[in-house]
């Protein structure tokens, strides 16, 4: 596919700073950061600080895996210079966007080199996984915008340093949860790195994917049903925006209880910053598994 050759041509040229990849460098009042989402426009803006004001693709409270694109979002990554995504076949809808946009562009794929496993694109979910995308997003605006590299790498910096703050407090509260507690099951596939990061299991994913989009079978609603039964799981997890449905039927199997107000793919008013959303996330899954 075009997009895989692109993601692959990003890793080798773009975020090593080849120039034949890269658009001009252009002084920070005329340069325009386009982020996919608001998850990613909040990683870049601390990078950037006061300097370039960046903006997101998909408005906030809207899921990447469901978005539709608008004709309008051709117009936006036309007229941008740096173009931040997070990679790993996340943002689907984005190949025929970068066909019709025309022009070059620095493109910065967030989650070059980070720890992936399985092309599963949710690592923002895992504090030391966005301290990468953050100093790939640093290189990507300093690369567009060297007169302001080292307010970059202070700006950057200074962030990384509250970032490492973040994932020494969500160790702090995995913690004060026994062991046999730390049982996750989600609406899909959303989990996983937090999971690998903090310290849990995962039970069950209902939809087999990767995304929220996905169908399921009766064979593996079944499937999710034994699951949560055989971990003794205490709750379903499930992103605000996702349909409670399947997750009603396997709690209504299971006693497990349904704890559907995180915040996985966006940005919303309950979470106005990455640093938010991380923080609302591990407060209700840790009381939803202490109850």
């Amino acid at each position: 596919m075009i997009l895989k050759k692109l993601f692959l041509t990003i890793t080798l040229a773009a975020l090593t700073l080849s120039a034949c990849s890269a658009a001009q460098p252009k002084a920070d009042d005329s340069l325009n950061v386009l982020a996919s989402t608001s998850v990613l426009a909040d990683l870049a803006q601390n990078a950037a600080g006061e300097r370039v004001q960046i903006r997101a693709l998909i408005p906030r409270g809207a899921d990447a895996h469901a978005y539709q694109a608008a004709p309008a979002d051709v117009s936006k990554i036309a007229q941008s210079d740096v173009l931040i995504l997070n990679g790993l076949g996340y943002e689907r809808f984005i190949e025929p966007l970068l066909e019709n946009a025309g022009r070059t562009r620095i493109i910065v794929v967030a989650s070059a080199g980070a720890d992936a496993q399985a092309d599963d694109p949710h690592l923002w979910l895992d504090v030391s996984q966005a301290i990468i995308y953050v100093e790939n997003i640093r290189d990507g605006l300093i690369q567009a915008d060297p007169v302001g590299a080292d307010e970059y790498r202070a700006n950057a910096a200074a962030y990384v340093e509250q970032l490492r703050e973040l994932d020494v407090w969500i160790f702090a509260q995995v913690e004060t949860l026994p062991k046999e507690r730390r049982v996750l099951v989600a609406n899909h596939e959303a989990l996983n790195y937090f999971a690998r990061r903090y310290g849990f299991q995962i039970a069950a994913n209902i939809l087999p994917s990767f995304s929220s989009e996905a169908s399921v079978s009766a064979q593996q609603i079944a499937a999710a049903i034994e699951a949560v039964r055989a971990a003794n799981a205490p709750a379903i997890f499930l992103d605000e925006a996702e349909n409670v449905k399947l997750a009603e039927q396997i709690a209504s199997e299971t006693g497990a209880r349904i704890a559907d107000k995180l915040h996985l793919e966006t940005l919303t008013d309950d979470a106005p910053t990455y640093i938010d959303m991380m923080k609302w996330n591990t407060r209700e899954i840790i009381g939803a598994l202490k109850e």
